[in-house]
Order: C-alpha cells, then structure tokens, then sequence
C-alpha cells in the first residue's frame, strides 16, 4: 500500500537540510509526497520558503513570523508580508501564535503582533497556521476574538485538551497532527484524534523536528507521515488507505490547492 501525502506544515528551510537539501526534496515525490507546505516564521524563512516553493511544483509556502520573532516586527514587516501573501504559491499565513515557553518576547508584545497578523490573514482572504506552546488558553481567546474561523486554518501541532479541540473544530479549523501521536505516552494527543472527526484532521511534519516511531530522535522528512497516517487509523479502528484519502483531501481543502 502506497499513501499519498500532504505535509501541512513543514521547514525544508532549516540548516538541518543544508547538506542535502536538494536530495531530500527531490526524492519526496516517489515516497508518496503529493504536496508540501513549508512555513516560514522568520524574516528569512519566509523568503527561504518562497524560493523554495518557486524550485518544486509540489511545494507551497506560508507566510508569518513565530511569536519567539514577534520583537522584530513593525509597519515594514507587516507590509513585507502582505507583499508575499501575494505571491500565487503562497497558501497561508503563517507560522503565527503564541509561545510562553521559551518567553522570548513578552506576552503583550506576542499578542498584538499574533492579531495583526491574524487581521492580514482576513485582509488577504488566506488560512491561518497557528504555533501555541504553553498557551493554550490565550491562543484560543486571541483567535477567536480576532479571526474567528473567518478564513480556516489549522491548529499546528495540537497539543490541547479533547474539550478545546472540539471549539477549535466548531469554529471550523483543522488539527495539525504528526510524529508525536506516535509516541506511546501522547495519551491527551490520542484521545483528541479518537473523540475528534477524521474530517478535522490533517497531517504534518514540522520538520526537521518531531520524526515518529520508530525514527524519535532523529531528522524528519515528509515521507515519515506514512506512520503518523497509520497511528491516527489505527486509533480510528479505520482503513489506512481510506484514512490517508480523507487527510489527504482534508489538506487540499484547508490550503485551497
């Protein structure tokens, strides 16, 4: 059996491909990869996203600055970003959100910039690719006062509570979900993707981050997600082929290709 692939959320940018980069990218398609999205969360990575997009024809790119970047934002950046928002391969803005883990900006200064970006996503008519790490309750209240599902999205990385998914869904935005539903203590991850619809799902890397079983630890590729598509059908109790289709065009959907 051979699934086909839609990495949501990925980051071919990163050094960690510097030395093979063209190699990677280049095999992906006879491993099954039919689209990749790569994101970009920082001044270069959103120009490094956008070259990268125009080399490979299965390649999207987003556009955004990670909420660990929000200090280096302004008037300029914010039109550098509507300018590449603009460009016909990009399919999102993002990776935007809230980070109170590492707190490299203050909170205050991560949500304006996080809802001024949101604000662009609705200017541009684009879906939005939401980063939260250990702010789960802030990133919930800032999207839903500031885009409100206006123009879909996708929740990167799920990490919440079944009981937040389920508001995040009924607003009408996508779970991101990849290696970690993989591992065997991601009990909260699983019980989300079990209580949540297949509908609702899509698959994603973030790589070089976040391999799967059995390659934890070590860089990851899209050509992994063949195990995170059949880690969420086997928690459905449902076809693996069936279930890459329905992520598969899940993605299709979310990013409008």
């Amino acid at each position: 059996m051979k699934l086909k692939i839609f990495d949501t959320h990925a980051h071919y940018d990163d050094r960690a491909f510097d030395g093979d980069r063209d190699e990677v990218l280049g095999s992906l398609p006879e491993k099954g990869v039919a689209y990749v999205v790569n994101v970009g969360a920082s001044l270069e990575g959103v120009k490094a996203a956008a070259a990268l997009a125009d080399r490979y024809s299965f390649l999207y790119s987003a556009a955004g600055i990670h909420p660990d970047d929000a200090g280096c934002m302004n008037g300029d950046v914010m039109a550098f970003l509507e300018e590449m928002c603009r460009r016909e391969k990009t399919v999102a803005v993002g990776e935007i959100g809230l980070d109170y883990h590492w707190n490299r900006e203050t909170h205050e200064v991560q949500k304006r910039w996080f809802a001024e970006q949101l604000h662009l996503a609705k200017e541009m008519d684009l879906p939005v690719n939401i980063h939260s790490r250990d702010a789960a309750a802030d990133t919930f209240q800032v999207v839903k006062e500031e885009h409100g599902g206006a123009t879909g999205g996708v929740i990167h990385c799920y990490s919440g509570s079944a009981e937040m998914a389920g508001e995040y869904v009924r607003m009408g935005y996508y779970l991101g979900i990849g290696g970690v539903v993989t591992f065997k203590n991601a009990r909260v991850l699983k019980q989300v993707v079990k209580e949540i619809p297949l509908e609702h799902l899509v698959t994603e890397t973030d790589c070089p981050y976040l391999a799967p079983e059995p390659f934890r630890g070590k860089r990851n590729t899209s050509a992994n997600l063949a195990y995170v598509v059949r880690a969420i059908a086997e928690i459905k109790e449902e076809d693996p082929e069936k279930t890459g289709e329905i992520l598969f065009e899940n993605a299709r959907r979310l990013y409008r290709i």
